[in-house]
Protein backbone atom coordinates (compact mmCIF):
# COMPACT_ATOMS: atom_id res chain seq x y z
CA UNK A 1 0.00 0.00 0.00
CA UNK A 2 1.12 3.51 -0.78
CA UNK A 3 -1.90 5.63 0.11
CA UNK A 4 -4.80 5.45 2.57
CA UNK A 5 -8.05 7.37 2.18
CA UNK A 6 -9.73 8.52 5.39
CA UNK A 7 -13.44 9.32 5.44
CA UNK A 8 -14.62 11.32 8.45
CA UNK A 9 -16.74 14.20 9.66
CA UNK A 10 -16.29 17.82 8.68
CA UNK A 11 -17.57 18.47 12.21
CA UNK A 12 -15.77 17.64 15.45
CA UNK A 13 -18.47 15.55 17.12
CA UNK A 14 -19.24 15.69 20.83
CA UNK A 15 -16.29 13.70 22.16
CA UNK A 16 -12.62 14.64 22.30
CA UNK A 17 -11.83 10.95 21.62
CA UNK A 18 -12.89 11.39 17.99
CA UNK A 19 -10.30 14.10 17.39
CA UNK A 20 -7.67 12.10 19.28
CA UNK A 21 -8.38 9.08 17.06
CA UNK A 22 -8.16 11.20 13.89
CA UNK A 23 -4.79 12.56 14.99
CA UNK A 24 -3.44 9.15 16.03
CA UNK A 25 -4.56 7.44 12.82
CA UNK A 26 -3.24 10.14 10.50
CA UNK A 27 0.06 10.32 12.36
CA UNK A 28 0.45 6.55 12.00
CA UNK A 29 -0.39 6.72 8.29
CA UNK A 30 2.39 9.29 7.84
CA UNK A 31 4.80 7.36 10.07
CA UNK A 32 4.40 4.31 7.80
CA UNK A 33 5.22 6.43 4.76
CA UNK A 34 1.74 6.34 3.25
CA UNK A 35 0.08 9.30 1.60
CA UNK A 36 -3.13 10.43 3.28
CA UNK A 37 -5.99 10.98 0.84
CA UNK A 38 -9.05 12.76 2.21
CA UNK A 39 -11.79 15.28 1.42
CA UNK A 40 -9.62 18.43 1.36
CA UNK A 41 -11.32 20.34 4.17
CA UNK A 42 -9.68 22.37 6.92
CA UNK A 43 -12.53 21.90 9.40
CA UNK A 44 -13.65 19.22 11.86
CA UNK A 45 -12.07 15.78 11.96
CA UNK A 46 -11.06 16.21 8.32
CA UNK A 47 -8.86 19.16 9.22
CA UNK A 48 -7.46 17.29 12.22
CA UNK A 49 -6.45 14.38 9.99
CA UNK A 50 -4.66 16.61 7.51
CA UNK A 51 -2.91 18.65 10.21
CA UNK A 52 -1.68 15.53 12.01
CA UNK A 53 -0.31 13.87 8.88
CA UNK A 54 1.43 17.08 7.82
CA UNK A 55 2.90 17.52 11.31
CA UNK A 56 4.25 13.95 11.12
CA UNK A 57 5.99 14.74 7.81
CA UNK A 58 3.49 12.94 5.60
CA UNK A 59 2.11 13.77 2.19
CA UNK A 60 -1.56 14.75 2.09
CA UNK A 61 -3.81 14.91 -0.96
CA UNK A 62 -7.18 16.59 -0.58
CA UNK A 63 -10.03 16.20 -3.05
CA UNK A 64 -12.64 18.92 -2.82
CA UNK A 65 -15.59 20.00 -4.98
CA UNK A 66 -15.38 23.58 -6.31
CA UNK A 67 -18.63 24.39 -4.50
CA UNK A 68 -17.01 23.66 -1.12
CA UNK A 69 -13.88 25.63 -1.96
CA UNK A 70 -16.10 28.64 -2.54
CA UNK A 71 -17.25 28.25 1.07
CA UNK A 72 -13.58 28.74 2.06
CA UNK A 73 -13.17 25.45 3.89
CA UNK A 74 -10.25 24.14 1.83
CA UNK A 75 -6.99 23.32 3.59
CA UNK A 76 -4.10 25.53 2.47
CA UNK A 77 -1.20 23.38 3.70
CA UNK A 78 -1.68 20.22 1.65
CA UNK A 79 0.82 18.51 -0.61
CA UNK A 80 -1.85 18.69 -3.31
CA UNK A 81 -5.45 19.91 -3.51
CA UNK A 82 -7.47 18.44 -6.38
CA UNK A 83 -10.63 20.37 -7.25
CA UNK A 84 -13.51 18.45 -8.82
CA UNK A 85 -16.98 19.30 -10.09
CA UNK A 86 -19.14 16.94 -8.00
CA UNK A 87 -19.29 14.67 -4.99
CA UNK A 88 -19.40 11.66 -7.31
CA UNK A 89 -16.19 12.78 -9.00
CA UNK A 90 -14.65 13.32 -5.56
CA UNK A 91 -15.36 9.69 -4.56
CA UNK A 92 -14.11 8.36 -7.88
CA UNK A 93 -10.81 10.24 -7.51
CA UNK A 94 -10.46 9.02 -3.91
CA UNK A 95 -10.81 5.41 -5.07
CA UNK A 96 -8.35 5.94 -7.94
CA UNK A 97 -5.70 7.47 -5.67
CA UNK A 98 -6.05 5.16 -2.66
CA UNK A 99 -5.02 1.61 -1.79
CA UNK A 100 -7.39 1.33 1.17
CA UNK A 101 -10.14 3.20 3.01
CA UNK A 102 -10.75 3.93 6.70
CA UNK A 103 -13.91 5.51 8.07
CA UNK A 104 -13.61 7.46 11.30
CA UNK A 105 -16.70 8.87 13.04
CA UNK A 106 -18.76 11.10 10.78
CA UNK A 107 -22.22 11.74 9.50
CA UNK A 108 -24.21 10.95 6.38
CA UNK A 109 -21.40 11.93 3.99
CA UNK A 110 -19.00 9.54 5.72
CA UNK A 111 -21.58 6.76 5.49
CA UNK A 112 -22.12 7.47 1.80
CA UNK A 113 -18.38 7.16 1.14
CA UNK A 114 -17.98 4.02 3.26
CA UNK A 115 -20.88 2.17 1.67
CA UNK A 116 -20.01 3.13 -1.89
CA UNK A 117 -16.41 1.90 -1.77
CA UNK A 118 -17.43 -1.24 0.12
CA UNK A 119 -20.18 -1.97 -2.41
CA UNK A 120 -17.71 -1.56 -5.28
CA UNK A 121 -15.45 -4.12 -3.56
CA UNK A 122 -18.36 -6.56 -3.16
CA UNK A 123 -19.04 -6.22 -6.87
CA UNK A 124 -15.40 -6.94 -7.65
CA UNK A 125 -14.74 -3.48 -9.08
CA UNK A 126 -11.69 -3.15 -6.82
CA UNK A 127 -9.93 -5.36 -4.26
CA UNK A 128 -8.91 -2.68 -1.75
CA UNK A 129 -9.62 -3.04 1.98
CA UNK A 130 -12.15 -0.92 3.86
CA UNK A 131 -12.13 -0.40 7.61
CA UNK A 132 -14.45 1.11 10.18
CA UNK A 133 -12.80 2.78 13.18
CA UNK A 134 -15.25 2.25 16.02
CA UNK A 135 -14.13 4.98 18.41
CA UNK A 136 -15.73 4.98 21.85
CA UNK A 137 -18.56 2.77 20.57
CA UNK A 138 -19.66 5.32 17.95
CA UNK A 139 -20.44 2.64 15.37
CA UNK A 140 -21.82 -0.06 17.72
CA UNK A 141 -25.38 0.23 16.38
CA UNK A 142 -24.19 0.26 12.77
CA UNK A 143 -22.07 -2.84 13.36
CA UNK A 144 -25.11 -4.65 14.80
CA UNK A 145 -27.11 -3.62 11.73
CA UNK A 146 -24.38 -4.84 9.36
CA UNK A 147 -24.30 -8.19 11.17
CA UNK A 148 -28.09 -8.34 10.75
CA UNK A 149 -27.78 -7.85 6.98
CA UNK A 150 -25.75 -11.07 6.84
CA UNK A 151 -28.00 -12.93 9.29
CA UNK A 152 -31.04 -12.05 7.17
CA UNK A 153 -29.17 -13.00 3.95
CA UNK A 154 -29.18 -9.65 2.24
CA UNK A 155 -25.37 -9.70 2.37
CA UNK A 156 -23.21 -12.81 2.14
CA UNK A 157 -21.10 -13.42 5.25
CA UNK A 158 -17.78 -13.23 3.34
CA UNK A 159 -18.85 -9.82 2.02
CA UNK A 160 -19.81 -8.70 5.52
CA UNK A 161 -16.42 -9.92 6.75
CA UNK A 162 -14.63 -7.77 4.17
CA UNK A 163 -15.21 -4.70 6.35
CA UNK A 164 -12.47 -4.51 8.98
CA UNK A 165 -13.73 -3.18 12.32
CA UNK A 166 -11.17 -1.90 14.82
CA UNK A 167 -10.56 0.91 17.27
CA UNK A 168 -6.76 1.07 17.28
CA UNK A 169 -4.83 2.91 14.52
CA UNK A 170 -1.82 0.56 14.57
CA UNK A 171 -3.97 -2.56 14.54
CA UNK A 172 -6.29 -1.33 11.79
CA UNK A 173 -3.38 -0.51 9.49
CA UNK A 174 -1.73 -3.87 10.24
CA UNK A 175 -4.97 -5.62 9.33
CA UNK A 176 -5.33 -3.61 6.13
CA UNK A 177 -1.77 -4.50 5.11
CA UNK A 178 -2.59 -8.20 5.62
CA UNK A 179 -6.01 -8.00 3.90
CA UNK A 180 -6.87 -10.63 1.31
CA UNK A 181 -10.10 -10.06 -0.64
CA UNK A 182 -12.51 -12.98 -0.90
CA UNK A 183 -12.28 -14.92 -4.14
CA UNK A 184 -15.03 -15.99 -6.53
CA UNK A 185 -18.04 -15.07 -4.41
CA UNK A 186 -21.17 -14.17 -6.33
CA UNK A 187 -22.86 -11.06 -4.97
CA UNK A 188 -26.40 -12.40 -5.20
CA UNK A 189 -28.01 -14.80 -2.73
CA UNK A 190 -30.47 -17.33 -4.14
CA UNK A 191 -33.37 -18.80 -2.25
CA UNK A 192 -33.07 -22.40 -1.17
CA UNK A 193 -35.98 -23.24 -3.48
CA UNK A 194 -34.39 -21.63 -6.53
CA UNK A 195 -32.32 -23.72 -8.91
Amino acid sequence: MKSICVFCGSSWGRRKEYEEAAIALSSEIARRGYTLVYGGSSVGLMGACADAAIAAGGEVIGILPHALKRKEIDHHGLTELILVDSMNERKTRMVELSDGFISLPGGVGTMDELFEVWTWAMLGWHDKPSALMNIDGYYDDLIRFLDKTAEEEFVKQPHRDMLIVDSDPVSVLDRMEAYQPPKDIAKWIKRESQT
